[in-house]
């Protein structure tokens, strides 16, 4: 329980991390000066930390950095995975570093006035992660003000009202408006993005939230790829002949989504094109064929994660961002599950036995994170090779 005196702020500090159980944090405000809100989750990554901020899988959330340093490899223009920061805040060890890479092109913390992203530092990142992993994913509260009393009081009546991410949709918050084109590759060190100007393939990609570099891989081996809203019917995508159907990762309850994106998910399935699914969309994929799924004690975050491919026994080091899970109760007949987390036995991998259709929980594009999973594109786009050969032959 928490004294009158804790509600003090020391001396020298001008931030707080309130959490929705009563527990307070006294730190150093980085970023916007300003309140923010959201469910608390941990990253155990020790880079990319411009990736995670910018993915839109992380909408409604405030990271927490295991990483102490955060900030030594600045910022710039082409490490984003969105044009908008998704992330409601984020919380540091130490204070932001000064950058010191050669690619920098300005400070992290200049970057997120700029945002306009608020977050502390200054605290014990460990106790708090400790904290998540033992009482599991809770809302809370930074608020950073320079010159003005922090009221912990007002903090904890807001944090009561403030709703869960379980059954919160927030797929609709990030996904693109209208369909557009992608043609940007893999990026090089001497010739940065290139084109795509020999697609030899079309991919119609649902943006549940998409990250940047899954489109850029899908665009280096091949690919055409047209990104179409949450919300776009199975009758649109149809329109588009496309080869090969993509069901992107995103924020909030895979379940809540569902109730708009499960027919088109039915109906592209049963069309038998090629379909694969990454996180959200995995989720998704799961639910359309009759599968459950659960909110997670704390989840999945990080880009060491351990994961076995079922068939092959091989295990992948992957990159993880997640807070719900596929069910592996009552599986339906036609789900096969594939890949296993080495961490904790949650399912991370699923593929239909009666339609050409796979997806996995990881991020393969590994933005950041090890490359182990990048055969999964090829194994996208080599399904979609066995499609149009049989189509050919059926129309000879």
């Amino acid at each position: 329980m928490n004294t009158a005196q804790e509600h003090i702020s020391p001396a020298d500090t001008n931030a707080a991390l309130v959490l929705a159980d009563g527990k307070i944090f006294w730190g150093y405000g980085v970023g916007a000066e300003g309140k923010t809100i959201g469910e608390l989750c941990f990253n155990t990554s020790i880079t990319g930390y411009q990736e995670i901020l910018t993915d839109p899988s992380y909408a409604g959330q405030i990271i927490t950095f295991t990483f102490p340093h955060i900030g030594n490899v600045g910022v710039n223009d082409q490490d984003i995975e969105k044009d908008k920061i998704a992330a409601c805040g984020l919380i540091v060890r130490e204070a932001i570093t000064s950058p010191a890479n050669y690619r920098a092109q300005s400070h992290l913390n200049d970057w997120l006035v700029q945002k306009k992203v608020t977050g502390i530092c200054g605290i014990d990142t460990r106790a708090l992660t400790r904290h998540i992993r033992l009482n599991g994913a809770q809302n809370g509260y930074i608020i950073y003000c320079q010159n003005a009393e922090i009221d912990i009081s007002a903090a904890m009546e807001e944090l009561k009202d403030y709703p869960s991410l379980k059954g919160m949709e927030l797929a609709g918050k990030v996904t693109c408006k209208e369909p557009h084109q992608w043609d940007e590759k893999l990026w090089e060190i001497t010739t940065g993005y290139q084109k795509q100007d020999k697609p030899k393939y079309h991919i119609v990609a649902v943006d549940f939230g998409v990250k940047y570099n899954i489109l850029r891989h899908l665009a280096e081996r091949e690919c055409k790829i047209t990104v179409v809203p949450a919300r776009t019917s199975a009758e649109e995508i149809f329109a588009l002949n496309p080869d090969g159907i993509f069901l992107s990762n995103g924020p909030g309850d895979p379940a809540a989504t569902g109730k708009y994106a499960l027919p088109m998910i039915k109906e592209v399935v049963k069309s038998g094109i090629p379909v694969f699914g990454i996180c959200l969309g995995h989720q998704m994929l799961a639910l359309s064929q009759g599968c459950g799924t659960e909110k997670m004690h704390q989840g999945h975050r990080g880009a060491n994660h351990p994961v076995q491919d079922l068939d092959t026994k091989k295990v992948e080091i992957t990159s993880q961002n997640h807070g719900f899970v596929v069910s592996e109760n009552n599986l339906p007949e036609n789900v096969k599950v594939t890949h296993k987390s080495l961490f904790d036995g949650t399912v991370q991998g699923i593929a239909l036995t009666n339609a050409p259709a796979f997806s996995v929980q990881g991020h393969p594009e590994a933005s950041p994170g090890p490359h182990d999973s990048a055969y999964l594109f090829d194994q996208f786009i080599a399904a979609i090779a066995d499609h149009k050969q049989r189509e050919e032959k059926q129309h000879a």
